[in-house]
């Protein structure tokens, strides 16, 4: 039909305009008090694109311009730029972040900024329902402390694989209590209030989250991985995380290492996080402190040579299997998340030592390796990126 051709031309030619308006909006979003010079960098538009892209959104009011503050008479910077700024206009999101051995609850405005949050230990793995029933309760504090009534979007991650197809948690050995369950449907039947619910794997988010407000900003291809309680990786593939067919890419905690024989909780003999996990070095640091209460030991309890090496061993261990997914990938930055990767710079340098002695060179002159800039608040910051990047559309 005439109409029906009509609309699709339309569709055709605003379609790119749309998607430049939106792209913008989610880097003014992830990079306030941006100026229109640095999104002609930034993006590689034109600067006419960007002008007209940008004088859209604020006359839709989704974003604000205000003049940066001058740096005085005599400092040659000329007049100020207008600085850009994303309108929270929505209401509160919230982010769940699901580790093997705690439960992370944040809340945030309708641009992804964090309001409150808290964090309690928990045996997530094998208390699934009592682990959902304390994220509820966690939320449900959050909201009366902070008075919020109503929220839009939550997003949560879970440290196991997550059939997107289904929705439904695949392993019976990684999450033995979650296994058949829906995430999703589960939250959304304690939560009745909250709009939209959605879940994800944790290094998904934890790849999210530096993607939009840490080490990943501004980088088209990056690998990161969550070295903690699991292994775990997420990979963005220009500019958007790459979940696989089914939702489960980056399940690396599984992958075996020959000459190790190291029972793992899959049933399996010699798997990276049998070998690297965050259990592991404790049982090493026990072992090779024995003066010391283990009650009292954690990963930063010492700085001594006994440990600096085990830290540096484990990297390397990490690194080689690393390696061989930057010659696969050929990534642009390599992002090492999680604990481990909080526990010092001998983490870091076994990974970084290993990676760059097994990837070939072309992959590696092009790598950067760097530690998570959000640390451990990379996931739950990831959930409520996603949360509020999902409640504006």
């Amino acid at each position: 039909m005439p109409y029906s051709r009509t609309m699709a031309s339309i569709d055709e030619r605003t379609a790119p305009r749309l998607r430049t308006r939106e792209d913008l909006l989610q880097l003014i979003r992830a990079n306030e008090d941006v100026t229109r010079a640095e999104l002609v960098e930034l993006t590689r538009m034109s600067r006419s694109t960007v002008n007209q892209a940008v004088g859209r959104l604020l006359a839709d009011g989704r974003i604000t311009e205000s003049e940066a503050r001058a740096q005085g008479r005599g400092s040659g910077s000329g007049r100020p730029a207008t600085r850009l700024r994303a309108v929270a206009d929505g209401a509160p999101v919230a982010g769940i972040d699901f580790g093997h051995n705690h439960v992370h609850v944040a809340v945030a405005d309708a641009l992804g900024k964090s309001i409150a949050d808290e964090r309690v230990s928990l045996d997530v793995d094998l208390r699934a329902t009592d682990a959902m029933d304390v994220a509820v309760d966690l939320l449900e504090k959050i909201r009366r402390d902070q008075g919020i009534d109503q929220l839009s979007t939550l997003v949560a991650g879970i440290p196991g694989p997550l059939d997107t197809r289904t929705g439904l948690v695949r392993s019976p050995t990684i999450l033995s209590s979650w296994v058949g369950l829906a995430p999703a449907d589960e939250l959304r039947a304690r939560l009745h209030d909250v709009e939209h619910v959605h879940v994800e794997n944790d290094a998904v988010l934890g790849a999210y989250g530096e993607l939009r407000a840490g080490a990943g900003r501004y980088r088209r291809a990056f690998l990161y991985v969550k070295a903690s309680h699991g292994i775990g990786a997420g990979l963005v593939i220009d500019g958007a995380p790459f979940k696989g067919a089914n939702g489960l890419a980056g399940e690396i905690g599984h992958t075996n290492l020959p000459g190790h024989t190291e029972i793992c909780r899959c049933g399996n003999r010699g798997c990276l996080e049998a070998v690297v996990s965050v259990q592991a070095l404790m049982a090493q640091l026990v072992h090779t402190h024995p003066t010391t209460d283990p009650a009292q030991i954690t990963l930063s309890t010492f700085d001594d040579g006994i440990t600096r090496r085990l830290l540096d061993e484990a990297g390397r261990e990490l690194g080689r299997v690393l390696a061989s997914l930057c010659n696969l990938l050929n990534p642009d930055a390599l992002v090492v998340g999680g604990e481990l990767a909080a526990a010092g710079s001998s983490f870091l340098e076994g990974v970084e030592q290993a990676v760059l002695r097994h990837t070939q060179p072309a992959t590696a002159a092009a790598l950067e390796i760097m530690p998570a800039h959000l640390g451990i608040r990379a996931e739950v910051t990831g959930a409520l990126q996603m949360a509020a990047a999902a409640a504006v559309r």
